[in-house]
């Protein structure tokens, strides 16, 4: 949500984010939540006041690709690509339950459909443990179903990013996700962007 800055304070905010809520409610959507600047002190407030509340932030981090290829290794899970004609919708869903709390069936459609994107599943073995995309060299969503898991996952999506011949490589990471920064740093990634996990109750396992 953006309103342009000669109309700020007429109260256009207050408008757009009732309609908004007007429309979860007629949709039965208990959760509302949102993405932030972590600078922008004024939209955490107006939030506040409608009822969403900071959980934790979201980092964006980076690397140059020349930088990273030396620091990766061999990755201990494997990646296997999303094909149109076997999708399996089913586990996702099962993963995407157990991370953010509800199917996201309409967002891989999404993403599956973007010709810049490329989806794989996350394997340990002969078990389906996760899902990735990647576009270009920007890493994400990524959600695996055991914590123990997200370091490597995300160390075998950098390591497949890293061989495009994109000049860097990105990702959101949450906060809350202890092995996920871990890796990232580790890859020497830098924390480029702070933004602002908001909502109106705590939901999914961010970690």
């Amino acid at each position: 949500m953006f309103v342009a800055p000669d109309r700020q304070s007429d109260g256009i905010g207050n408008q757009l984010i009732n309609k908004a809520f007007a429309h979860a409610e007629m949709r039965g959507a208990p959760i509302k939540a949102l993405i932030t600047f972590t600078f922008n002190n004024v939209s955490q407030g107006l939030y506040i006041r409608h009822g969403l509340f900071p959980r934790f932030p979201i980092y964006m981090v980076g690397v140059p690709r020349d930088r990273l290829a030396p620091r990766l290794a061999a990755p201990r899970l494997r990646l296997e690509s999303l094909t149109a004609d076997a999708i399996p919708y089913d586990r996702l869903a099962q993963i995407d339950v157990s991370a953010v709390g509800v199917s996201r069936e309409k967002h891989h459609r999404f993403l599956l459909g973007d010709s810049t994107t490329r989806g794989f599943t996350i394997h340990a073995g002969n078990e389906c443990v996760g899902y990735v995309y990647i576009s270009g060299g920007h890493i994400g969503p990524l959600a695996v179903h055991r914590p123990d898991l997200v370091e490597s996952a995300f160390a075998a999506a950098l390591s497949f990013a890293a061989q495009s011949d994109c000049p860097a490589i990105s990702a959101f990471v949450p906060g809350a996700s202890e092995p996920a920064l871990k890796a990232a740093i580790d890859h020497g990634m830098r924390l480029t962007f702070p933004m602002l996990l908001m909502s109106n109750r705590p939901f999914g396992d961010w970690g």
